[in-house]
């Protein structure tokens, strides 16, 4: 069966974000002095083939644990469903 998976890296709440902060002052330049706290992260969507949903989850979660995330600056989270 095959299942796609959505991932969000972001960088831990700790570390600086210099290009989230770029946006910001980007934004507060156009007048938008209501939007603060601004991270930029990654989006990832990928297929993945697997016997079972759990079986999925495993794969992906080994995935961002070995390649997809720098797990001393980020964190990530993934939504699983059928394809």
């Amino acid at each position: 069966m095959k299942y796609i998976a959505e991932i969000d890296i972001m960088t831990r709440a700790e570390i600086l974000d210099p290009q989230g902060k770029a946006v910001k002052l980007g934004l507060h330049n156009l007048q938008m002095d209501t939007i603060d706290n601004v991270r930029i992260g990654k989006h990832v969507k990928l297929e993945v083939e697997a016997d079972s949903e759990s079986s999925a989850r495993d794969t992906v979660d080994a995935a961002c644990r070995q390649l997809l995330a720098n797990l001393i600056m980020e964190d990530y989270t993934f939504e699983l469903r059928t394809a």
